[in-house]
């Protein structure tokens, strides 16, 4: 111990500055870590919430040259496909509770997936980030799991939702609707936090989990991407539903307003819901399944 004081002594007051800088951040991203791992479910606890019910998720993997696709499924897969895209960071069983609802099984092929890059869609040597259009060619291999030949409904929430934004407008021939949930999809207003580009440090990297660190390289990418995404929502033939939530700290409620402006002319709806923080799903669940079941 008195080694380690006598060298932190001898080192410059800049260095110290940075040390201590690095250590605070370091503390601050354990915690920002434990706000979402409230959300983000071990294996472990996976395997004991399914263990007593009747229900439970079949997994599947589409691996081929340029991709590797994990999701699981529920319901009968003559049912119409309803498929749900997490935001960053993320994996399938953030929807689980609607996964699990028994009356969308009894009535639907839900389908959950890991997007590329996250969970176990992660194909070895790992790529930093996935541009929209490559997670929408991936994510659409799902669907071959369906065999009722109907148009899908997709879900997509926060970052999901520009995914389920683009598959809309590259397969339209596919999908019926899609259902937008506090969408991050205005490249002008991309909210970066105070520490998000230390996430880029190596020291700092290295203390993250990996869904994290894909996050962060992921966040550096989005106004490019949504500024592609820009010239794209006039190709969509769907029905929209966006909804956002009047608390959400994470998104920028002006996303909502971009949403009203992109989508002039389609057959969209908006439902704005001032009590509602940044996952609707969690909190609305009555309303995400009344936009499915219509």
């Amino acid at each position: 111990m008195t080694v380690v004081i006598v060298y932190y002594q001898s080192i410059s007051g800049k260095v110290k500055s940075r040390l201590k800088f690095i250590f605070v951040f370091l503390t601050l991203s354990v915690v920002f870590v434990s706000c979402f791992s409230r959300w983000i479910l071990t294996e472990k606890e996976l395997k004991a919430h399914y263990s007593n019910r009747i229900s439970k998720p079949l997994y599947h993997i589409i691996e081929n040259d340029s991709t590797k696709l994990h999701f699981v499924t529920f319901g009968i897969d003559t049912a119409q496909p309803v498929l749900f895209i997490h935001g960053a960071p993320g994996s399938w069983d953030g929807y689980i509770n609607l996964l699990d609802d028994s009356l969308l099984q009894h009535n639907f092929h839900l389908i959950s997936v890991d997007r590329p890059g996250y969970g176990k869609s992660q194909k070895r040597p790992k790529k930093k980030v996935y541009s929209l259009e490559e997670q929408a060619r991936s994510i659409i291999l799902a669907l071959k799991s369906n065999h009722s030949n109907k148009k899908a409904i997709i879900i997509g929430r926060s970052y999901g939702a520009p995914v389920a934004a683009k598959l809309a407008a590259m397969f339209p021939d596919k999908i019926e609707k899609i259902v937008l949930l506090s969408p991050a999809i205005d490249p002008d207003t991309e909210k970066f936090w105070w520490f998000s580009k230390f996430g880029k440090i190596f020291l700092v990297r290295w203390f993250l989990p990996e869904r994290m660190n894909t996050a962060t390289d992921e966040k550096y990418a989005h106004i490019k991407e949504l500024k592609i995404l820009k010239n794209d929502w006039k190709k969509i033939q769907s029905d929209v539903t966006v909804m956002a939530g009047g608390k959400d700290w994470i998104v920028d409620t002006t996303n909502f307003s971009f949403a009203k402006k992109m989508l002039i002319g389609k057959n969209a709806k908006f439902i704005f819901i001032p009590e509602s923080g940044h996952l609707i799903s969690s909190s609305r669940p009555d309303l995400v399944k009344k936009e499915i079941f219509k």
